[in-house]
């Protein structure tokens, strides 16, 4: 997936390229420090985002899918949900549907 989107041209950092696994919380707080959207098969990140309000900066929540099939689902999302995704919106996808959560009034 990283290799597809960068040779779309995106900047993309890996949670690999910042050494041993840092933990999810720390994740999603340096993809929000360094203004990303990250992109997860992870279902912890929505508790994050939700029930605890941590910051983030969008979140693209994809199934355990094949990886061309998560490619083609990211190529739709990026096509279709970049005005979202410049919202800060969390995008999760579900067999073929897309669930578009926007950001609260006031959150950062």
């Amino acid at each position: 997936m990283a290799e597809w989107l960068r040779a779309q041209g995106h900047d993309v950092v890996e949670s690999q390229d910042w050494g041993p696994d840092p933990g999810d919380r720390e994740l999603l707080r340096r993809a929000a420090a360094e203004d990303r959207v990250l992109v997860t098969m992870d279902k912890d990140f929505g508790r994050f985002l939700f029930a605890e309000g941590s910051p983030h900066c969008g979140l693209i929540r994809l199934p355990d899918f094949l990886v061309d099939q998560r490619i083609r689902l990211m190529e739709q999302i990026l096509g279709r949900f970049t005005d979202e995704l410049a919202e800060r919106s969390v995008l999760t996808v579900r067999g073929e549907r897309i669930r578009i959560s926007r950001p609260r009034s006031g959150t950062p």
